[in-house]
């Protein structure tokens, strides 16, 4: 008795066919809740294409945000008052001081540091590497401005 050679083939049919019939109804229940294409009430807007940078100019990487704690100093009161702020142990914020006189602040941290803003905006980064609670003062107004809960 001689092989035909497409007899396998007759046998595998009907197989093929009801894995076809299976993956095609697979990939329409995974699709169900999908739009189809070409009947959504959007517009759609072309993507851009990449662009290469101007002759001459730079690309910068965006750096990572610095926490920065605002404080204003306006006739004779400081704000915040005593609220307490969290932040990372050996990473670097900001206090951002607007006033309407020059002074000085007094982080009492390990080692105590005295930081002066001068009238109008200061920008003065601070790094605290030791775990635990930090009073920021002014002496002047004698108050606690905020508590740093460096962790």
């Amino acid at each position: 008795m001689t092989r035909h050679p497409f007899g396998s083939a007759r046998r595998l049919a009907p197989l093929a066919l009801t894995m076809s019939i299976g993956l095609g109804l697979t990939l329409t229940a995974c699709g169900e809740d999908a739009e189809p294409v070409g009947t959504s009430n959007e517009a759609t807007t072309p993507t851009a294409e990449p662009t290469e940078p101007a002759p001459g100019s730079t690309t910068e990487s965006v750096a990572p945000s610095i926490q920065t704690i605002d404080i204003t100093v306006a006739d004779g009161k400081i704000t915040p008052s005593g609220e307490r702020v969290e932040v990372t142990a050996g990473e670097e914020f900001n206090l951002a001081v607007t006033a309407d006189e020059p002074g000085e602040i007094h982080v009492h941290a390990t080692p105590a540091q005295e930081l002066s803003y001068s009238e109008g905006s200061t920008t003065l980064p601070l790094t605290i590497d030791q775990p635990g609670l930090v009073d920021v003062e002014s002496h002047n107004l004698d108050v606690v401005i905020v508590q740093l809960e460096v962790r």
